[in-house]
This record gives structure tokens, sequence and C-alpha cells, in this order.
């Protein structure tokens, strides 16, 4: 495989990483501390192509792939990985339209999705069931030409400041075979919201609870066929949890950047800390593990794209290893910087907190060992 990057796919990078510099790291740490967040940043990067990153293009998108959405999301996160995290939601949510919707589906959400006209939300995780997600209770009860839906969805990104939400709901009976994807606008009647959970991490998006009591929407608000919500959610998460881990791993290139000045800067004992032999081993411990996490990142990436019969189990692996890594990274980050690591002004303990939800997010990681352990034993 050839591990080097195309002209295009560079600038891309480059593209991604220097809004991040310029738009999102200035002020990460005045939107975490403000739990604000900043839609005008998220329209600013949407402007570049980053609203609709694998939508086709005859829908406003930029019609790229998983490997150049990986890169995008990493750079995006070295700026801060709460808000690439969210970007990656909605896009994934635009491409979950862009590859199951119907025509008049595209036509009405994704040229707004793209532009980020309106912002879109995910929601699949209920109360009483978060890993065993076909156990879900929210139901869509047929009635006429309409679905009447209720449950709750909790730990939902965005909710309450997002326009549209793919909801998974019971058609059917018990398990994955019973559930369906519905369009739902925020603006239906009967849909609220809860508080705006108060988190570790990710300050810079909202988490809230969102709540169906009765909410009716048409018959053709079904995303792709009754019956198939939860095989498009698990394909979407396949794609998701390559996108979390790219947001991982920018943060822990930030954390590691920032732990290469820091040690150059600061002296003990009379010399510069880089030059003490054990925080050196630390630091290439550190740029190893960043570098083997990409690595690996983009072979399931570019497993996905290929449509290998063994993407799922790429997604799942490079899920658990890459956000266990970057947490790790980010977390020496802060010992390297002693107790200036855990103020604020100096942005590391920032990139702990919003990295630690990564590794239970998208599947938790030991979720991903059971996907991966089924996968490799029904080889055997």
């Amino acid at each position: 495989m050839d591990f080097s990057l195309t002209e295009e796919q560079t600038a891309i990078r480059d593209m991604a990483e220097s809004f991040a510099q310029d738009e999102i790291a200035p002020r990460a740490l005045e939107w975490d501390q403000a739990r604000h967040f900043p839609v005008d940043v998220i329209r600013n990067a949407a402007s570049l192509g980053l609203g609709g990153i694998m939508v086709a293009e005859e829908f406003g998108g930029s019609g790229l792939g998983r490997f150049e959405a990986v890169l995008i999301y990493e750079a995006l996160a070295k700026g801060c990985a709460a808000i690439s995290a969210y970007l990656s939601i909605h896009n994934m949510v635009a491409t979950m339209i862009d590859k199951h919707g119907s025509t008049a589906q595209k036509k009405t959400y994704l040229p707004r999705l793209c532009s980020a006209e309106i912002l879109a939300s995910y929601c699949l995780t209920e109360p009483s069931c978060g890993s065993d997600a076909a156990a879900l209770t929210t139901r869509a009860e047929r009635d006429g030409d309409d679905y009447v839906l209720s449950g709750q969805k909790m730990f939902i990104s965005g909710a309450g400041a997002t326009d549209l939400y793919v909801v998974m709901a019971r058609t059917g009976g018990p398990g994955a075979k019973g559930v369906s994807a519905f369009l739902v606008e925020k603006d239906a009647e009967g849909i609220t919201f809860g508080a705006n959970e108060k988190k570790m991490g990710w300050n810079a998006q909202p988490t809230r609870t969102v709540m169906l009591d009765r909410v009716r929407v048409r018959a053709d608000a079904m995303l792709g066929p009754e019956g198939a919500g939860f095989k498009l959610a698990m394909e979407a998460l396949d794609g998701g949890r390559t996108s979390i881990a790219a947001c991982s791993l920018g943060g822990a290139q930030s954390a590691l950047e920032k732990a290469v000045a820091y040690t150059g800067e600061r002296k003990a004992f009379g010399q510069k800390l880089n030059e003490f032999q054990a925080l050196q081993f630390a630091i290439a411990e550190m740029a190893t593990d960043v570098e083997v996490s990409r690595t690996f990142l983009w072979r399931a990436a570019a497993a996905l794209d290929a449509k290998l019969p063994e993407a799922t189990r790429l997604c799942a692996m490079a899920k658990k290893h890459v956000t266990d890594s970057g947490f790790e990274v980010a977390n020496r980050a802060l010992q390297l910087h002693g107790g200036y690591g855990y103020l604020a002004d100096y942005g590391v303990e920032k990139i702990v907190r919003d990295l630690r939800v990564h590794q239970i997010l998208e599947g938790t990681n030991e979720i991903m060992r059971l996907i991966i352990a089924r996968s490799v034993l029904a080889e055997a």
C-alpha cells in the first residue's frame, strides 16, 4: 500500500488544518468554558465543503471518500476535538440521506445540510439501551398516511440546537429487523428537549435528551425501507468509528505538539526538560503511538472506501486502538506539562477531557472488542 497522499489529498488536509488554526483553535478554550456551540464557525466550515464531505456534488456535497474524511477530521480536531466530532456527526446524517434517501429527501435536505443552513443529529441511544441498540423501545406506529413516534433518545449531540434528526424507532417486532429510520424536523409537534447535560468534555457542543411525544411524520419521512433502520444505523457507525478515531488522532497530535514545545522551553535542574533522556523516551513513545494510529486508521478508511469484506472489523479495530491510544498520548502530554498541564490556559487538560468520551461513543471499546472477536472467530 502506498501511504503517501496525493496532491489533492494534501491540499484538502492543509485546507482543513488552516481553517482549524485560524477559526477554531484561537477560541476553543473560550467555547469550552462558556459551553458555547459555534454555529457560525460550523457554517464557515461548510462554505469550504465540509458540511457534506461524502455527499454527491449534484446535491452540494464535496463527493469525497472516507479516506479524505478522516484526513479532514484529524486536521479539524487539532483545533478542537469537540467541534470536529460534531461535524463528523452532521456529515454522518448527510451521508445516510445521500446513500439511502429518496430523491425528494435528497433534494429537500442535502443542499441545506451541505451548506449547514440546517444542522443534523443522530438519534439511536436510549436511556434503557446503550450498547444493546437493537433493544430500543421508541416506537413508530402507522396511522393512515403517517407514522406516530413516541419514546426518548439520550446523549444526542447537538440536540436542541440542530434542525434535523435521524431517529431509529421500532415499527415491527423485537430485535434489529423491527427497527426503521425516520427524518424528523425540530419543529415537529411533540418533540421536546431535555436540559443541556453537564459533561466532563465536549462542552463546545450541546448534549440533550430528545423526547418524542406522539410526533407525527408523513410516511415518506422514513429513510430507506421499513425494517432497515438498524442496518442503516450500523452501516453509518462503521464510518462514524473511523471519524471519531480521526478526532482522537487530531487531539493526540495537538497534545504531542504542545508537549514537544513545552519541554523545549521549560528548564529544571539547570537544563531543558527535553534534554532528560527519560522525557525524550516518553516523547518517542507518544510520537510512535500517534504514527501507528494514523497508519492503521488510513488502512481502515481505505478498506471502507473499497468496500472490502473485512472493513467492519478494521473499523472496530481502528476505533478501539486509536481512541485508547489518543487518550493515553494526551494524558502523557498533560503529565509532561507538570502542574501547568492541569491548568485550563495551556489547553492540554481540555484535550484529555474531550478525548475521554471517544472511548465510549460510536460503540464502547468493549463492544469493539466483541465485534472484533466475533469476526475473527467466525473465520476460524
